[in-house]
């Protein structure tokens, strides 16, 4: 029996890259796969393009099945749209894939808002759309009494969580994506759905002219697409269901979790009272550890 016989999955930005590499892992793991994706370039420009359709015909052509969708995540009544269809023709939708996304690069004093919200619509809100009916659908089937093993992977990156010179609107999209997928962890729990992301280091399309590419030595590629994958792969399956609100990077062959915002040791106030103002720029230094000379004797209290 395969790790995903029977299972049906929404992969969203399905088509290229990152999106079809997981749609043939999925696939090639006996799940049903609806590829969605509208073909677009990679700034969000419609294209003449039809990638859903030829990851489903590699899928079939293989024995497995997959149908295409052209349901653009950032409408929110045809991802509620997707998600019915899917289900009343598979009867059952037991995981989705975040991971349609969009590039509109610059510094935040060359930003127009037009490219803020483009970005945002795509990723941020692309994901919360989808989570959004899956869950509904997910917790109308555990009041109904019957057995729920939803899983949602969201996508979010190294930008997300260590931001990236010209690249605000993407990295705040996919920091919030971080967010989402905890809070998704901690409401979903209760009527059997997990929520967990990954973090790629992968040469796409979005990656191009950043100099991550295969090294061409012909050994292991780093910067596959597909490496994250078989993570993927198993945070569908029914045997992940004991890991949820985790953040998980893939770097070449390594998988390592991720923690959030984390409060470090730091500067206190004298007892019953506020942090005074003229002590915290040597408070501070000695907190992060820039500590000019004239300043090592200082103590945090």
């Amino acid at each position: 029996m395969q790790l995903l016989d029977g299972r049906v999955a929404i992969v969203t930005g399905g088509g290229r890259g990152i999106g079809r590499a997981h749609c043939l892992e999925l696939a090639a793991h006996g799940a049903i796969v609806v590829v969605n994706d509208l073909g677009v370039g990679v700034n969000g420009e419609a294209g003449t393009e039809s990638p859903a359709d030829e990851v489903v015909a590699e899928i079939v052509e293989k024995g497995g099945t997959a149908v295409a969708d052209g349901s653009s995540v950032t409408d929110w009544d045809a991802v509620a749209g997707l998600v019915a269809r899917t289900v009343e023709r598979f009867g059952r939708l037991d995981g989705v894939v975040n991971n349609a996304g969009i590039l509109r690069d610059a510094t935040i004093t060359s930003l127009t808002e037009r490219d803020w919200d483009a970005v945002l619509d795509v990723h941020l809100k692309g994901t919360l759309a989808l989570t959004r009916h899956a869950c509904d659908h997910w917790r109308s089937e555990f009041k109904a009494g019957r057995p729920v093993q939803g899983r949602i992977v969201n996508t979010t990156s190294g930008t997300g969580l260590a931001g990236n010179v010209g690249q605000a609107a993407y990295g705040a999209a996919k920091a919030a994506i971080a967010n989402l997928t905890l809070t998704t962890a901690m409401e979903a729990t209760r009527y059997g759905v997990t929520a967990n992301a990954i973090s790629p280091v992968a040469a796409t399309r979005m990656t191009a002219g950043t100099g991550l590419a295969d090294s061409g030595d012909g050994g292991f590629d780093r910067f596959d697409p597909a490496n994250s994958s078989p993570v993927v792969a198993w945070l569908l399956s029914a045997a992940s269901g004991w890991l949820t609100g985790r953040i998980l990077r893939v770097d070449g062959n390594a998988v390592l979790p991720v923690e959030p915002w984390t409060v470090r040791p730091g500067h206190t106030g004298r007892p019953g009272q506020r942090v005074d103002a003229a002590e915290l720029d040597a408070a501070m230094r000695v907190v992060l550890g820039i500590t000019p000379a004239g300043l090592a004797g200082l103590r945090l209290r």
